[in-house]
């Protein structure tokens, strides 16, 4: 199977180069599933019905998402509506929505996708690493499901590398988001996990991980908040990886980074 995750998307830059390029990636790579991390998709804080048709409209099979997830709090009915839509598994019991999803394939594949956010410098939410462990229990690799993809959204580096070898050998995919930032270590782990520590933004680089830069900097240099801090809406370079897994075990053969458009320097699987 061929898979393709796509890193947080940022405003409207990181929804229009997603919209614009998801269809010819799906074309030109073969691609049988496509998962973004859409947390910062509305405005840079949240997203939205409206959003998630037009993803899901490009050809997104699936949406994940981290910190932000109900951010635009007018829009939380989106979580249980559309089941496409997952927030963090680890939330509290009673939390609109799922943060798991099994969905099939136009082949018949069945792909399972798990969203969980990491501890170490954010929200205190239930052990991230538990209820992972309970969603693979549940749903087996090559028995349950084809193919299953973790989405650890974090901060610290060492909590995503964690959660990599915490399910290796029982998940196709895991791949860290939270830090807008791609990192050069996709590598499949000794069990036949892909993994990668941050799949970056979806968003212009000419930024502050994707915000506009002025404020970022007033409050760094300053530490004076002069106002909302809002998507930098330059070209967005769309970021994220690319992975090729065994159709019998459903564990990885290939993982690559995919950079495309923007200020980064493009990287495509052959």
């Amino acid at each position: 199977m061929r898979l393709l995750f796509l890193g947080d998307l940022v405003g409207r830059s990181g929804r229009t180069a997603v919209v614009e390029h998801v269809p010819d990636l799906r074309r030109k790579l073969a691609l049988d599933f496509v998962i973004v991390n859409g947390e910062n998709a509305a405005g840079g804080f949240g997203i939205n019905d409206e959003i998630c048709g037009a993803l899901f409209a490009a050809g997104v099979d699936c949406i994940t998402t981290g910190n932000h997830a109900f951010d635009q709090r007018d829009k939380i009915d989106v979580y249980d509506n559309e089941r496409r839509l997952l927030r963090p598994l680890n939330y509290p019991q009673g939390v609109p929505g799922r943060g798991t999803g099994l969905y099939e394939t136009k082949t018949g594949k069945r792909v399972l996708v798990i969203n969980a956010m990491g501890r170490v410098f954010m929200e205190a939410l239930d052990d991230p690493f538990a209820a992972v462990d309970r969603e693979l229990d549940a749903c087996k690799l090559g028995w349950g499901c084809d193919a299953a993809i973790v989405d650890i959204h974090a901060e610290a580096t060492s909590e995503k590398m964690a959660m990599g070898h915490f399910c290796d050998g029982r998940a196709s995919l895991v791949i860290g988001t939270h830090s807008h930032v791609p990192t050069a270590d996709a590598q499949i782990l000794h069990g036949g996990t892909a993994y990668q520590t941050d799949a970056g933004a979806c968003a212009d680089y000419d930024s502050v991980i994707g915000m506009e830069k002025t404020e970022p900097l007033q409050r760094f240099t300053r530490k004076l908040s002069t106002g909302r801090m809002t998507p930098a809406q330059g070209p967005a370079t769309v970021c994220g990886v690319f992975v090729e897994t065994d159709d019998n075990t459903g564990l990885s053969l290939r993982i690559e980074p995919v950079r495309l458009g923007g200020r980064l320097k493009p990287a495509m699987p052959e």
